[in-house]
């Protein structure tokens, strides 16, 4: 077995395999890639939502397991710090440990309205209410932090946060959400990023599909 593996699942559509592989990329530490197959049903009911993301991502490095995105992004904090993960100021390191944190725990309904779905596309998608309150505050966070730090991501430099919000980012583009013209260049300094755009090429090879994240109308 390899010293570093991460485990993930569909690159297509499972957002924590996204943002634990982000921060891996991110820190510059070497690893291979182990996906868990989404017709496994412990995966499958991950990507569903129907039981807590405890199995992906997941990082092994010598000999030292760490799962959940937070710890693995504390983790390759500590152990890459040259890769400032997180950001060097203890007044900017709270308030980026504060809205990871946000993306970690809250949000739900927009992940359930508008699931991470990168093949996919939905010209006109029609957000309901409390949806539309999670993408209200999710712009909130991202429009204070690049006036807060002068941008071009959330935090000057790339940091956890953008690899916490990055699935958010493809949702915005997967189902057509309306921005202002200072998130919408944010997102697409997101998307254009090298690591994103190996994630999406690899996400448009998978056969794999899941007949419940496909929206219809």
């Amino acid at each position: 077995m390899a010293n570093t593996t991460l485990t993930i699942s569909s690159k297509n559509y499972s957002s924590w395999s996204l943002r634990g592989w982000l921060l891996t990329k991110f820190s510059g530490l070497p690893f291979e890639e182990i996906v868990m197959p989404i017709d496994d049903p412990a995966a499958r009911a991950e990507l569903l939502l129907l039981s807590p993301s405890i199995l992906v991502p997941c990082l092994f490095h010598d000999g030292i397991k760490v799962w959940d995105t937070l710890a693995i992004a504390e983790y390759l904090n500590e152990l890459k710090p040259e890769a400032a993960l997180l950001p060097q100021d203890i007044r900017a390191r709270a308030h980026c440990r504060s809205i990871c944190g946000e993306m970690h725990s809250g949000f739900g309904s927009l992940r359930s309205a508008l699931p991470m779905n990168l093949k996919a596309h939905f010209p006109g998608f029609k957000v309901w209410a409390r949806a539309q309150s999670d993408i209200d505050r999710i712009v909130t966070i991202w429009s204070e932090c690049l006036k807060q730090y002068g941008g071009p991501f959330l935090f000057g430099e790339r940091s956890a946060a953008d690899a916490m919000y990055a699935p958010v980012v493809t949702r915005f583009v997967t189902y057509d959400v309306k921005l202002d013209p200072e998130i919408v260049d944010y997102g697409q300094r997101i998307m254009a990023l090298p690591e994103m755009q190996q994630w999406i090429a690899d996400a448009q090879q998978e056969v794999e599909e899941i007949d419940e994240l496909d929206v219809e109308f």
